[in-house]
Parts: structure tokens; C-alpha cells; sequence
């Protein structure tokens, strides 16, 4: 959304979705943590009396960032499933996906992060560990339809699986968060899922 665009007019639902992106570009540019409802109404051109007509207060605008992530992931997520033609391929274009998810989105995994480090139990908190309970469950099906087609090791620990399947993303993620390329990630992603499928494919 541009800096300039002035949503006064839009509908409910269209400006809840506004809002949210608004969000999602500032998360991109500073510590979601920092990031005010001020700050939300400025890059929108609106008044915090605007932004409250459609949002009772912080924790409801965070919680539909949540839900706006969750939505947009696991739909890349399921496409990319439903494209393979077998359960590794399918494990691999989820791998992708995520990648290029955060490089169109590279805020999102320091909102992940902020929000599950969080004290207090948050309606976004919830969200967000719903979305990483629904992601695991999705994992835990390709990897258990591997073993059953072949391609995985029967021997393979399914939930280690796939915490290590996570985990070499989520390693890619902070190492491009540390250097600032963000996009570097698109060149060491398959590199790394070469590793992991290594890691847990049938020996023939």
C-alpha cells in the first residue's frame, strides 16, 4: 500500500485488510514490537480515532495481522502441496514456498517471533501458534506419506522430521536477518534442503 493512498472511504472489510498490510510494510522497516497504532494511522493518512472505528485497540489489529499471515501462508502452503507430484517434490516446494513467502514478506517472521516470545497469553499469540500447529500437521502427512511411498526412511522420526524442517528454515531466516539480505535466502534455500533431504530420504 502506498504512503499515499487515503482509505477514508473504503469498506469495513477492505479497510481492516488495509490496515493489515499497512502493518505487515511496517514490520518490514522496524521492530514489530516499536510499531505504534500512530504509526499505523500515519502510514495510512488516517487519524488513531479512524483506525480505532474498525479496531477496539492494538491486540485486535495484531490478531488480524496474525490471521492475515496464517490465511496467506497456509494457502501458498496447500497450492504448493497440491502441485507435487509426490510427497519429497511436495515437502520441497513447501520448503520454496516459505522461503519466498518471507522474501515478499520480510517482517512477518520477526511478528512470528515476537509474538510467541510474548508474556502474556495474546489472542495473536494464539493465532500464531495455531498457524505453526496447523504448518506441523501439514508437515508431519508429506513425511509420513514419504515413508509409505518409499522416498523417506521408514526409521525417520516423524516429529523430529519435522522440527528439523522448520528448523532450517527458520536458520536461513535469522542468518538473512543478521546480514540484511533478505533475499540471499532464494540462493541457499535449495542447498539446504538438499541437506535436509538427505537427512531423511530411503537409502535404495
Amino acid at each position: 500500500m502506498d504512503a499515499k493512498t487515503k482509505p477514508r472511504n473504503l469498506p469495513a472489510d477492505q479497510r481492516r485488510t488495509v490496515t493489515v498490510e499497512a502493518v505487515i510494510e511496517l514490520t518490514a522497516e522496524q521492530n514489530p514490537g516499536d510499531i505504534t497504532t500512530a504509526a499505523i494511522a500515519q502510514r495510512m493518512n488516517l487519524t488513531q480515532g479512524a483506525l480505532f472505528r474498525h479496531f477496539p485497540n492494538k491486540d485486535a489489529i495484531w490478531q488480524a495481522v496474525m490471521e492475515w499471515v496464517a490465511e496467506r501462508l497456509l494457502q501458498r502452503v496447500d497450492r504448493a502441496i497440491q502441485a507435487a507430484e509426490s510427497p519429497l517434490l511436495a515437502l520441497e516446494a513447501v520448503f520454496m514456498t516459505h522461503i519466498e513467502f518471507v522474501i515478499a514478506h520480510p517482517g512477518v517472521p520477526r511478528l512470528l517471533f515476537g509474538e510467541l516470545q510474548r508474556a502474556e497469553d495474546t489472542a495473536a499469540k494464539r493465532m500464531a501458534r495455531t498457524l505453526l500447529g496447523a504448518y506441523r500437521e501439514r508437515l508431519s502427512g508429506l513425511i509420513d506419506a514419504g515413508k509409505a511411498g518409499g522416498e523417506v526412511a521408514p526409521d525417520i522420526d516423524t516429529a523430529a522430521a519435522v522440527v528439523a524442517f522448520i528448523g532450517s528454515i527458520q536458520g536461513l531466516v535469522m542468518q538473512s536477518l543478521l546480514s540484511g539480505q533478505v533475499k540471499q535466502t532464494r540462493a541457499d534455500a535449495p542447498g539446504a534442503f538438499a541437506i535436509y533431504r538427505r537427512g531423511i530420504g530411503s537409502v535404495k
